[in-house]
């Protein structure tokens, strides 16, 4: 709880400026508890205290400029200013050597989902960049998995209220499957909330005959 305490107290002085400058420090060099802060965020959007949309908004320039950042330092300073530097960007000798295997072996998609695995989103930025990965590519694949990934986790506070921390847990507990299933639920959930709404508008839209219209012949 002693981590709750000290994300509220940020958010009660700094505001919306946590969510960005946090998740942007988190990808360069930064131990930051970004999930957690991103579900309390979305807890205080609940709340009524913050806008949901400027969060997104917030957690997502902080995440791709982040990225951006570390993209460029991988690309212009290579694998030597890793290797030399490293542990002060939390990337220690064993983390570059499995860095490598893995972006050998998945290229791209670890860009993707890497947001989603512990300890490896942090290094995505970096070899993307050693790896001479193209600039658009990186960036098509990095911006939307940033956009799931906190879109999921600002949502996770906002849609299960007071019980979000419980929710976090189960997270930390089971990882990747807890977030898997809870992706598929949060879909569910907006296709429900919105289903309505979409299939009003679609009778608006095209149910209605036109004035002209008739059925006599």
């Amino acid at each position: 709880m002693q981590l709750i305490h000290y994300i509220e107290s940020l958010f009660t002085h700094h505001g919306y400026l946590v969510l960005f400058l946090g998740l942007l420090l988190e990808f360069i060099a930064l131990p930051f508890p970004g999930e957690t802060t991103m579900g309390y965020a979305g807890y205080l959007s609940y709340m009524g205290r913050l806008n949901m949309a400027l969060l997104l908004l917030c957690a997502f320039a902080g995440t791709t400029i982040g990225m951006t950042i570390t993209y460029f330092i991988g690309r212009k300073a290579g694998l030597p200013f890793l290797r030399k530097y490293g542990k002060w960007l939390l990337l220690p000798e064993s983390k570059l050597d499995k860095a490598q295997l893995w972006f050998g072996k998945y290229g791209y998609t670890l860009v993707f989902f890497g947001y989603f695995i512990p300890g490896v989103r942090h290094f995505t930025g970096y070899f993307s960049g050693v790896m001479n990965f193209k600039f658009w590519r990186f960036a098509a694949y990095s911006y939307s998995g940033a956009l799931i990934w906190v879109g999921v986790f600002l949502a996770l506070g906002r849609i299960f209220g007071p019980q979000w921390t419980m929710v976090f847990h189960w997270i930390h507990e089971y990882s990747f499957e807890a977030i898997a299933i809870i992706v598929v639920l949060i879909l569910f959930f907006i296709i429900v909330k919105f289903r309505r709404r979409l299939g009003i508008a679609l009778v608006n839209r095209f149910g209605k005959k036109k004035p002209n219209d008739s059925t006599e012949e």
